[in-house]
Order: structure tokens, then C-alpha cells, then sequence
């Protein structure tokens, strides 16, 4: 079975993706990327996550092409593929309809640096243009939008986010969820006083080096 414990670990993944909070249903998909084959694996599309079994995980090449596999991959895989393309940093990706991020998504709002732990996916989230689920157009969107960092709102969808590791994709998108539960409430009271670009350049370049 190709890229065994890549599947283990979308698996393992999917069911976090409902226990923290982050999606509900089938909603989300998760991909990893195999640098040396140029595979990745992504969650198959509209299964429960306590049910999916690491055979039922879809393995694609970067021409969008199942290379093993008896599912259907997600509907989202041309989302998950232009990262692996156009990007040398991106090792998964992780998507999700958490609940605030899909709120500040729905008003279309970039979240600016209204916390120092903005840092984890970039200067700000920033809101992609709004596509159809599913399209290449929502996939050019999603890439456009990123930009330089790790994290993007999907205009009236939810929230994407990369890193090199399927552990670092998920922790961006537990932190970018926090942020943007942060946005909403200080909306909710008044307007939040945003940290400064010098401030945020430090924090970037002080994450870099976060943890062991």
C-alpha cells in the first residue's frame, strides 16, 4: 500500500478535525505530500472520519491523477494540489469549516494582527475571493489569497492551511480558528487594537524558531 503511514496519519488527523471542534460531518479534508514520488495522499470525499480506514484514503499524483485508491478523493483535491505545485514549503494541508473562522469568512474579512499569535499563519488571515467548492477557480482563489503565509479564509466557506507536516498544517489551523474567535469577540465589543508591522516582523521571525 502506497505511503502507509501518510494514510495513518490522515486517519488519525480526520478524527481531530471533529474532536477539536474544527469541522462537523464530512465537512474538511486533509492531504500530505510525498516530496521523493510526488504522490500525495488526501481524506476520501464524504466519509465519516471514525469511520474512514486508512485503505479508504486516495493517493494522486501532481496531475490530479489517482494512482491507488478505490475512493473518490475529496471534492477539494485541485485546493490541495497547487500548493504541492507552486509551492516548495508545503508538505499538507489541512481544510476546515471550524465555526468562527467560517463566521469572519462569511463577512469576507481579512483578521489582521489583533494578537501576536496572528504569527503562526502570517502577518494577517487573509480572505480569499469567493469560488464554488470543488473548482479550480476556488483553488486559484485559495493559492492567490495565502500569499506568502500559512493560512487563508475562504470567502463564505471556512479556512485553509499549510505547513510541513501534517502536525504543523493542523496546529495553524487550531491557532488561525483561535484568532479569529478572538476577532469576533473583540468586533463584538468594539474595535481591537491591532499590533504594529514591526511588531508583527518580530513575531515571524521569532516563530521560526517556537518550540524544541
Amino acid at each position: 500500500m502506497l505511503m502507509e503511514n501518510e494514510r495513518k496519519l490522515i486517519v488519525e488527523y480526520g478524527k481531530l478535525l471533529v474532536t477539536k471542534g474544527l469541522t462537523t460531518g464530512t465537512g474538511g479534508n486533509i492531504s500530505i505530500f510525498d516530496k521523493e514520488k510526488k504522490y500525495f495522499a488526501i481524506s476520501p470525499s464524504g466519509i465519516d472520519y471514525f469511520e474512514t480506514e486508512p485503505e479508504d484514503v486516495v493517493i494522486m499524483d501532481l496531475d490530479g491523477k489517482v494512482v491507488e485508491g478505490e475512493r473518490k478523493p475529496s471534492s477539494e483535491w485541485m485546493m490541495h494540489l497547487i500548493f504541492y505545485k507552486k509551492r516548495d514549503d508545503v508538505e499538507a494541508v489541512v481544510h476546515t469549516h471550524s465555526r468562527f473562522s467560517s463566521t469572519i469568512s462569511c463577512m469576507r474579512w481579512d483578521i489582521p494582527a489583533l494578537h501576536y499569535y496572528v504569527a503562526f499563519a502570517g502577518k494577517t488571515i487573509p480572505c480569499a475571493k469567493y469560488a464554488s467548492y470543488g473548482t479550480q477557480e476556488l483553488a486559484d482563489n485559495a493559492f492567490e489569497g495565502m500569499g506568502e503565509g500559512k493560512a487563508a479564509l475562504l470567502a463564505n466557506h471556512g479556512l485553509i492551511t499549510i505547513g510541513r507536516s501534517v502536525k504543523e498544517a493542523f496546529l495553524v489551523a487550531e491557532m488561525s480558528e483561535e484568532m479569529a474567535e478572538y476577532y469576533y469577540r473583540t468586533k463584538s465589543i468594539g474595535e481591537p487594537v491591532l499590533l504594529d508591522e514591526e511588531e508583527m516582523e518580530s513575531m515571524l521571525l521569532r516563530f521560526k524558531s517556537y518550540g524544541q
